[in-house]
């Protein structure tokens, strides 16, 4: 069992990993080396970070962490102690993710967002949009233009949602919709925003980075 605080109904997981050199961004090794890969991987998560304690000066969430790679004392020395820190466990991302939500109403609260760390896009108003739209629907997704999605949130449990899903496939976000509609779900759609994974995407973080300077 988690030890949320007791008062927010909304909960945001965060999933990365450690950045282990030559275990992260592997497909961006051939041109960044695996400390550069490591170093993006760091850079990218702490980006997500910022965003999400933005969000937290507006709208009262709980945020925990779901790592792979290291252990929770690496992740507490990089990332501090203000944030809750969970392994993702076994499994597909599927069976991560489903565990992460199954956990999180388990602790009582009502509304949970899984995003990730590749879309430099996620920005706290994109992420308070996603808390808004699960007001109204049951399912709120994030399309990413590589297939996948960079945002999921849900009312409670829906474990269908993650199995027999080709994950890091170009049809993960089309086959998630195609379940919704067969459970009936009602759903909504974020704007589609890119992922950071191959070495063509490197100046959409060049540019997320240069958005944050102008601020």
């Amino acid at each position: 069992m988690l030890n949320l605080p007791a008062n927010p109904k909304q909960h945001l997981i965060i999933f990365t990993r450690y950045p282990e050199p030559g275990k992260t961004k592997t497909r961006l090794i051939p041109v960044l080396g695996t400390v550069g890969a490591a170093n993006l991987q760091r850079e990218m998560t702490e980006y997500t970070i910022f965003q999400v304690q933005e969000l937290q000066k507006a709208i009262n969430i709980s945020v925990e962490v779901r790592f792979a790679g290291g252990d929770s004392q690496l992740m507490q020395n990089w990332l501090g102690l203000d944030l809750i820190y969970q392994s993702q466990g076994e499994g597909d991302l599927g069976s991560r993710m489903a565990r992460s939500l199954f956990d999180a109403f388990q602790s009582g609260v009502e509304q949970v967002i899984i995003i990730g760390t590749d879309c430099p896009g996620v920005n706290a108003q994109i992420l308070a949009t996603a808390f808004e739209k699960l007001h109204t629907f049951d399912l709120v997704l994030g399309p990413a233009i590589d297939g996948g999605y960079y945002l999921i949130g849900l009312r409670q449990p829906i474990p269908e949602l993650f199995i027999n899903i080709e994950w890091g496939t170009a049809e993960v976000f089309q086959k998630t919709v195609d379940i919704a509609q067969k459970l009936n779900l009602p759903y909504v759609n974020l704007s589609p925003l890119a992922d950071v994974d191959r070495p063509e995407d490197l100046p959409i973080w060049e540019q997320a980075l240069a958005r944050e300077m102008e601020k």
